[in-house]
């Protein structure tokens, strides 16, 4: 590659690089939590700033004045919102008298979504693209004294090549819904043994005993009202919780999605049958995906959890052929309720040769043991 004609350059708001030119190089990309505007809502709703520990910054590669690829990465004071926990590595660092932080992560910001890559223009040498902005975020990160550069959730055959540039692979796991080609819930049901069956129609049983009604808000439906009802719930679901709340969303980013409208579905409950709205969850979707995002309820009501975060969206994934929905982060209890658990893959490079030489045969057993304990969660799920 002749560097002379190739520059890269350090964007520190999306607002500063073009819609069109960025919706040009996603276009083959198909994910909501990386389109123009969900990104830009985060900056503008000051959900992602320098204040809340989220500073952007976008390498674009340039040829001659042409966009050619785009590494959307943030420089990070802290580890909260990445659902990948790494505090053993904060602690090492530590010991090793080195700054852990800033650290620079690759990710859609507080989305634990699988598929993060640098963008490219089509029909473009993406090995070169690749080299050419790793090189520079490398440098970028020395020149800095940053400790590390993480690149979370992957897309597994993108962060290939990420490993022949000495990237080092840790594997975590999450939870998803897969289809299996059916048409209605009852399909869905089939697949479990005898009792798991019973168990399910009995807690769904349970939310028409009590005489909720669910609601379901989709593109068109979903107003300004709804949104700030949603920001509402999710508010006091992270208050419920303290510190460990994850309350990361202003009103205002809730607000804003509005905009996003075509890739938002929303369920709601209601008390005795009326319209006076009771709890909510909140999905992201895209042609084949969904994605379980938020969720809060005014009370404690036996299973509406199930019910909203789980079953109603699965309902909805078969009725309008999704193959994949992703309930969120966390829970065991989800393999009873037939999500299997995925792995997902994130990559890390250590400036310091001491921290890489002592995380990397530690990656290397954590890596075994998980792929092990996948492979034992979904030998656990209760189907026939």
């Amino acid at each position: 590659m002749n560097q002379k004609i190739y520059k890269v350059e350090v964007k520190l708001s999306i607002k500063e690089i073009s819609r069109e030119i960025w919706d040009e190089l996603t276009n083959e990309v198909n994910n909501p939590f990386y389109e123009w505007n969900w990104l830009k809502n985060l900056e503008i709703s000051k959900s992602v700033s320098r204040e809340t520990g989220w500073q952007p910054l976008y390498f674009v590669a340039y040829k001659n004045k042409e966009i050619l690829g785009i590494a959307p990465l943030f420089l990070k004071n802290h580890s909260y919102g990445e659902f990948i926990f790494d505090q053993s590595f904060a602690k090492l660092a530590q010991e090793l008298n080195l700054n852990y932080y800033p650290k620079l992560i690759g990710m859609s910001p507080y989305s634990p979504v699988n598929g993060y890559q640098f963008l490219y223009k089509q029909n473009k040498d993406k090995k070169e693209i690749t080299n050419l902005l790793i090189n520079h975020i490398e440098s970028f990160a020395i020149k800095n004294k940053i400790l590390s550069c993480n690149f979370l959730y992957v897309n597994e055959s993108w962060g290939n090549h990420l490993k022949s540039l000495g990237y080092l692979e840790w594997i975590n796991s999450s939870s998803e819904w897969r289809s299996n080609g059916e048409k209605t819930f009852d399909d869905f049901l089939y697949r479990f043994n005898s009792n798991q069956r019973k168990n399910i129609k009995k807690e769904r049983k349970s939310i028409i005993k009590q005489d909720i009604k669910v609601d379901i808000f989709e593109e068109d439906n979903i107003n300004l009202e709804i949104l700030k009802k949603m920001h509402n719930f999710y508010e006091n679901h992270c208050l419920r919780w303290g510190v460990w709340g994850s309350k990361y969303l202003t009103s205002k980013f809730f607000e804003q999605i509005l905009d996003n409208n075509k890739n938002l579905l929303l369920f709601s409950a209601a008390k005795n049958y009326s319209d006076d709205i009771c709890a909510m969850s909140m999905c992201v979707k895209n042609n084949k995906n969904l994605w379980g995002r938020y969720w809060g309820s005014q009370e404690e009501i036996s299973n509406l959890h199930f019910e909203l975060c789980y079953y109603q969206p699965i309902e909805w994934a078969i009725k309008n052929s999704i193959h994949f929905f992703d309930p969120g982060a966390g829970g065991k209890h989800k393999r009873r309720r037939g999500f299997f658990a995925k792995r997902t893959i994130s990559l890390h490079k250590w400036f310091d040769k001491n921290m890489e030489n002592i995380i990397n045969p530690w990656l290397n057993e954590v890596n075994r043991q998980t792929n092990i304990e996948i492979e034992f969660e979904n030998d656990s799920i209760p189907f026939k």
